[in-house]
C-alpha cells in the first residue's frame, strides 16, 4: 500500500505503522509497547560493554563486562507477546589488595528471564498509532551462581549468575507516527536471596524518542530509514543485603542519557546507542559507571 504525497511518494504510512511484520523502529535500552504479529517471531542480539572504574573507596576498582544478549520474542496473538532473554557474560574486576593488584574474572551463560507482554490497548488513527502494554515476567537462576577461582568464591559482582528467582512488572506505552516514535516504561523488580547474598530491588523509569532523519528512495516498496535516538533511564536500586543485613555502600540512584542511531529496513534493524551517566547518587563507596555501550541487530520473520 502506497499513499501518494506531494512531491512524491510517501513511506508507505498507515501500514508501516501497524502491520508489526515489518521492522519497526525502537528503543535500544528497554522495550516498546510495538506487538509481534501473530506466529511472527522477533529475534534480537545485542552486544553490551559495561565500565565501571570511578572508585570513591580508595581500592583502585575497576569492572568491566562485555555481555552478548539474545532475545527472542513470538506473537502467540494479537494481544500477547511472549519473550525470553539470555545473556552470555564475560566479567573481569580489577582492586588493589595489600600492596598488589589483585584481578578476578568469569565467563559464562547467565540467568534466563522470561516475560510476557499484553496489549491492552491501541488506537491506530492515519499515519499514527499508540500502544499502552503491560508486562510480568521471572528471571530463573539457570546459570552458574557459586564460581571460585585460586583465591576463593568470586564476589556477587564477578558471578554471571544470582542463584536466585526474581520478579518484575511494568508498562510501557508507544506513540509512533512517520517521523517519529517515543516509547516510556516503568517497571520494579524484585530481587531474592540465594547464597546468603540478596540484591537491592530495582525501580526504573525509561523514555526513549526515535526521529527520522533520512529515508532511501523507493517507490512501490518499503525504504530503508535512519533514525537517531535520545533515551533517558532513571534507575534506583535499593542496598544489597548480606546474611540480611544491608551493604551500606551498595547501590543508589542513576541517571544515563543515551544518544544512539539506528537503520530500519523492512525486516531487520541494526543499532548503536552509549548510556552516558549524568548523575549518579550512589550510597557509601559504591562503584559508579563510566558508560554502558550497546550495538545489536534485530530481525523480524
Amino acid at each position: 500500500m502506497i499513499n501518494r504525497a506531494r512531491g512524491g511518494y510517501a513511506p508507505v504510512s498507515f501500514y508501516f505503522l501497524i502491520h508489526t511484520a515489518v521492522a519497526q523502529a525502537a528503543p535500544v535500552t528497554f522495550n516498546t509497547a510495538l506487538p509481534v504479529a501473530e506466529d511472527e517471531y522477533l529475534f534480537r542480539e545485542q552486544l553490551v560493554l559495561n565500565q565501571s572504574g570511578n572508585d570513591p573507596s580508595g581500592n583502585n576498582r575497576d569492572r568491566t563486562e562485555i555481555a552478548a544478549v539474545t532475545a527472542m520474542g513470538y506473537g502467540v496473538n494479537r494481544h500477547w507477546t511472549v519473550f525470553g532473554v539470555l545473556p552470555y557474560r564475560d566479567i573481569n574486576l580489577g582492586i588493589d589488595s595489600s600492596g598488589q593488584r589483585v584481578k578476578r574474572s568469569n565467563t559464562g551463560a547467565g540467568d534466563l528471564t522470561l516475560f510476557m507482554r499484553y496489549s491492552a490497548y491501541q488506537k491506530n488513527r492515519n499515519g499514527k498509532t499508540f500502544r499502552f502494554a503491560p508486562f510480568i515476567g521471572l528471571k530463573a537462576p539457570t546459570g552458574q551462581d557459586n564460581k571460585s577461582d585460586s583465591k576463593g568464591i568470586l564476589p556477587s559482582s564477578v558471578q554471571v549468575a544470582s542463584g536466585s528467582w526474581d520478579y518484575f512488572a511494568g508498562t510501557v506505552l508507544t506513540w509512533q507516527t512517520l517521523k517519529y516514535q517515543i516509547d516510556m516504561q516503568a517497571s520494579y523488580r524484585i530481587n531474592n536471596k540465594a547464597n546468603n547474598f540478596k540484591a537491592g530491588n530495582i525501580a526504573r523509569l525509561d523514555a526513549s524518542l526515535q526521529y527520522r532523519l533520512w529515508r532511501s528512495v523507493a517507490k512501490g516498496v518499503l525504504p530503508d530509514y535512519l533514525y537517531g535516538v535520545i533515551e533517558t533511564n532513571l534507575i534506583h536500586q535499593k542496598k544489597n543485603q548480606i546474611n540480611g543485613i544491608d551493604d551500606n555502600n551498595t547501590n543508589g540512584t542513576r541517571l544515563f542519557i543515551s544518544p544512539g542511531i539506528q537503520y530500519v529496513t523492512k525486516r531487520w534493524i541494526a543499532e548503536i546507542a552509549i548510556q552516558i551517566p549524568v548523575k549518579q547518587d550512589l550510597n557509601g563507596t559504591a562503584l559508579e559507571n563510566d558508560y554502558i555501550a550497546r550495538s545489536g541487530f534485530r530481525v523480524n520473520f
